[in-house]
């Protein structure tokens, strides 16, 4: 399931910090209204089967210390295939139309569910957070985490078993076809590297072509791509080609 949230700043112009992943993420954490499930996620050191989007300005200005949003407006997503997640998150909205926003209340304009799309085993996807990938590597005889990019092979291995392990996790048991191809459009793809409380973290956005079992493209679409889903890495939408 997939909520799209509406903010808005009752001053008017409002400035957003680059690097503000952890305000998102204690946003959401402090607006799920089952208490339990809130601390269950909060302190678990295993997949925690949610992630959430970049925000997104609609009126926007560039400056040096963030985003300015002209109109006080912004939004972001959240999506998750824990259903009970998504619901407590809404009646968490509900029960309080105000989030804290590193320090600022801001409105809640609208909370949307959406409507999941129909998968097929071949779709076309982008980036709405930066999928992350990584692995361990010894440099100097320590082992040191090396980020990865879409150029390296080892990067869509590193996405493959993420996904199959966070599947297997949350439902058990997989029992179909486990390969996963997916080809980037390196034109598009734009490296993005987020500060999260002094660590620097690396990931990519980008158009891509993506072919798996449809079980697991629609697990994509609620959990996430990569690593630090819950961070807000590896969000990802169809791209709509009706129009």
């Amino acid at each position: 399931m997939r909520l799209k949230i509406n903010l808005s700043s009752q001053i008017g112009n409002y400035l957003i910090p680059y690097n503000y992943n952890h305000i998102l993420s204690a946003i959401i954490y402090r607006k799920i209204s089952d208490l339990d499930l809130a601390s269950k996620l909060h302190f678990s050191r295993d997949f925690k089967f949610f992630t959430f989007s970049q925000i997104y300005v609609p009126k926007f200005k560039l400056t040096k210390r963030g985003v300015l949003s002209r109109d006080g407006k912004l939004e972001f997503y959240v999506s998750s295939p824990n259903d009970d997640l998504i619901k407590s998150l809404v009646e968490g909205h509900l029960e309080n139309s105000e989030v804290d926003f590193k320090g600022d209340k801001l409105i809640v304009e609208q909370i949307e569910l959406l409507k999941k799309p129909i998968f097929t085993e071949c779709m076309k996807m982008k980036t709405m957070s930066p999928v992350m990938a990584r692995i361990k590597r010894e440099v100097d005889g320590k082992l040191k985490i090396w980020d990865l990019g879409p150029g390296d092979e080892r990067f869509y291995e590193s996405v493959q078993k993420n996904l199959i392990n966070k599947y297997v996790k949350f439902y058990g048991d997989f029992d179909g076809d486990r390969w996963l191809r997916i080809r980037p459009d390196m034109k598009s793809a734009k490296r993005r590297r987020i500060d999260i409380k002094g660590n620097f973290h690396r990931g990519f956005m980008m158009d891509f072509e993506i072919e798996a079992d449809q079980r697991l493209l629609e697990f994509a679409y609620d959990c996430g791509l990569g690593e630090k889903n819950s961070m807000g890495f590896g969000m990802v939408d169809i791209i709509d080609n009706s129009d």
